[in-house]
Protein backbone atom coordinates (compact mmCIF):
# COMPACT_ATOMS: atom_id res chain seq x y z
CA UNK A 1 0.00 0.00 0.00
CA UNK A 2 1.24 3.41 -0.86
CA UNK A 3 -1.10 6.20 0.02
CA UNK A 4 -0.42 9.53 -1.58
CA UNK A 5 -1.59 12.72 0.03
CA UNK A 6 -2.15 15.46 -2.50
CA UNK A 7 -1.83 19.08 -1.43
CA UNK A 8 -3.29 21.70 -3.76
CA UNK A 9 -2.00 25.23 -3.72
CA UNK A 10 -3.60 28.05 -5.70
CA UNK A 11 -1.17 30.71 -6.89
CA UNK A 12 -2.16 34.19 -7.87
CA UNK A 13 -1.18 35.01 -11.39
CA UNK A 14 -0.57 38.14 -13.33
CA UNK A 15 -3.05 37.49 -16.08
CA UNK A 16 -4.93 39.93 -18.22
CA UNK A 17 -8.06 40.02 -16.09
CA UNK A 18 -10.14 37.76 -18.34
CA UNK A 19 -9.53 34.72 -16.13
CA UNK A 20 -6.79 33.30 -18.31
CA UNK A 21 -3.54 33.15 -16.40
CA UNK A 22 -5.07 34.82 -13.36
CA UNK A 23 -4.09 31.89 -11.17
CA UNK A 24 -2.84 28.33 -11.34
CA UNK A 25 -2.87 25.27 -9.13
CA UNK A 26 0.09 23.11 -8.27
CA UNK A 27 0.01 19.73 -6.61
CA UNK A 28 2.49 18.28 -4.20
CA UNK A 29 2.21 14.54 -3.71
CA UNK A 30 3.40 13.24 -0.35
CA UNK A 31 3.44 9.65 0.85
CA UNK A 32 2.34 8.69 4.33
CA UNK A 33 5.98 7.83 4.98
CA UNK A 34 6.97 11.45 4.29
CA UNK A 35 3.93 12.92 6.03
CA UNK A 36 4.61 11.16 9.34
CA UNK A 37 8.30 12.11 9.37
CA UNK A 38 10.01 9.34 7.41
CA UNK A 39 12.55 6.90 8.77
CA UNK A 40 12.83 8.21 12.36
CA UNK A 41 9.08 7.96 12.86
CA UNK A 42 8.78 4.50 11.31
CA UNK A 43 11.66 3.35 13.56
CA UNK A 44 9.98 4.87 16.61
CA UNK A 45 6.61 3.33 15.72
CA UNK A 46 7.95 -0.18 15.21
CA UNK A 47 10.21 0.01 18.25
CA UNK A 48 7.36 1.19 20.48
CA UNK A 49 5.07 -1.48 19.05
CA UNK A 50 7.41 -4.29 20.08
CA UNK A 51 8.24 -2.65 23.42
CA UNK A 52 4.52 -2.63 24.22
CA UNK A 53 4.11 -6.21 23.08
CA UNK A 54 7.00 -7.25 25.30
CA UNK A 55 5.73 -5.48 28.43
CA UNK A 56 1.94 -5.24 28.40
CA UNK A 57 0.31 -8.03 30.40
CA UNK A 58 -2.72 -7.69 28.13
CA UNK A 59 -0.51 -8.60 25.13
CA UNK A 60 0.82 -11.85 26.59
CA UNK A 61 -0.89 -14.13 24.07
CA UNK A 62 0.45 -12.32 21.02
CA UNK A 63 3.87 -12.08 22.68
CA UNK A 64 3.86 -15.86 23.19
CA UNK A 65 3.68 -16.55 19.43
CA UNK A 66 6.89 -14.56 18.83
CA UNK A 67 10.51 -15.64 19.36
CA UNK A 68 12.17 -14.99 22.72
CA UNK A 69 14.09 -12.07 21.23
CA UNK A 70 11.95 -9.57 19.33
CA UNK A 71 14.91 -7.92 17.58
CA UNK A 72 14.49 -9.80 14.30
CA UNK A 73 10.73 -9.31 14.29
CA UNK A 74 11.12 -5.61 14.98
CA UNK A 75 13.63 -5.18 12.16
CA UNK A 76 11.43 -7.02 9.66
CA UNK A 77 8.39 -5.00 10.74
CA UNK A 78 10.35 -1.76 10.35
CA UNK A 79 11.47 -2.80 6.87
CA UNK A 80 7.94 -3.80 5.90
CA UNK A 81 6.29 -0.64 7.28
CA UNK A 82 8.83 1.58 5.49
CA UNK A 83 7.67 0.28 2.13
CA UNK A 84 4.05 -0.11 3.17
CA UNK A 85 3.85 3.58 4.01
CA UNK A 86 5.45 4.66 0.74
CA UNK A 87 9.09 4.88 1.78
CA UNK A 88 12.01 2.74 0.66
CA UNK A 89 10.97 -0.86 -0.11
CA UNK A 90 13.47 -2.27 2.38
CA UNK A 91 11.63 -5.51 3.06
CA UNK A 92 11.06 -6.47 -0.56
CA UNK A 93 14.59 -5.45 -1.53
CA UNK A 94 16.02 -7.83 1.09
CA UNK A 95 13.46 -10.60 1.28
CA UNK A 96 11.23 -10.48 -1.78
CA UNK A 97 7.46 -10.42 -1.71
CA UNK A 98 6.18 -10.24 1.89
CA UNK A 99 3.72 -13.16 1.57
CA UNK A 100 2.51 -12.06 5.00
CA UNK A 101 -0.23 -14.59 5.51
CA UNK A 102 1.84 -17.61 4.46
CA UNK A 103 4.86 -16.44 6.51
CA UNK A 104 2.64 -16.23 9.59
CA UNK A 105 1.08 -19.69 9.29
CA UNK A 106 3.72 -20.98 11.72
CA UNK A 107 1.97 -18.95 14.44
CA UNK A 108 -1.57 -19.62 15.53
CA UNK A 109 -3.30 -16.26 15.24
CA UNK A 110 -6.79 -16.24 16.63
CA UNK A 111 -9.07 -13.40 17.68
CA UNK A 112 -7.21 -12.93 20.98
CA UNK A 113 -3.77 -12.66 19.35
CA UNK A 114 -5.16 -10.42 16.61
CA UNK A 115 -6.80 -8.07 19.10
CA UNK A 116 -3.68 -7.93 21.28
CA UNK A 117 -1.56 -7.13 18.20
CA UNK A 118 -4.00 -4.36 17.30
CA UNK A 119 -3.88 -3.02 20.87
CA UNK A 120 -0.09 -2.72 20.68
CA UNK A 121 -0.21 -1.14 17.24
CA UNK A 122 -2.93 1.35 18.20
CA UNK A 123 -1.03 2.47 21.28
CA UNK A 124 2.27 2.74 19.40
CA UNK A 125 0.55 4.67 16.62
CA UNK A 126 -1.09 7.06 19.09
CA UNK A 127 2.20 7.62 20.91
CA UNK A 128 4.41 8.21 17.88
CA UNK A 129 2.27 10.04 15.31
CA UNK A 130 0.76 13.32 16.43
CA UNK A 131 -1.72 13.85 13.60
CA UNK A 132 -5.07 12.14 14.13
CA UNK A 133 -5.80 12.35 10.40
CA UNK A 134 -2.57 10.52 9.54
CA UNK A 135 -3.17 7.93 12.26
CA UNK A 136 -6.62 7.30 10.79
CA UNK A 137 -5.18 6.82 7.29
CA UNK A 138 -2.74 4.25 8.63
CA UNK A 139 -5.11 2.49 11.04
CA UNK A 140 -7.89 1.42 8.67
CA UNK A 141 -5.81 -0.75 6.30
CA UNK A 142 -3.63 -2.05 9.15
CA UNK A 143 -6.70 -3.16 11.07
CA UNK A 144 -8.03 -4.87 7.94
CA UNK A 145 -4.66 -6.58 7.47
CA UNK A 146 -4.71 -7.84 11.07
CA UNK A 147 -8.07 -9.50 10.46
CA UNK A 148 -6.70 -11.04 7.27
CA UNK A 149 -3.75 -12.50 9.20
CA UNK A 150 -6.00 -14.41 11.58
CA UNK A 151 -5.66 -18.12 10.83
CA UNK A 152 -7.69 -19.79 13.58
CA UNK A 153 -10.97 -19.17 15.35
Amino acid sequence: MTVAIIFHQVHEGSGNGNGIGDGFVTEKVTTLYEAIGGDPTVRALTHRFYALMDTLPEASNVRAVHPRSLEGSEEKFYEYMSGYLGGPPLYTDKRGHPRLRSRHFVAEIGPVERDEWLLCFRRALDETISSQALRDLIWVPVERLAYHMQNKE
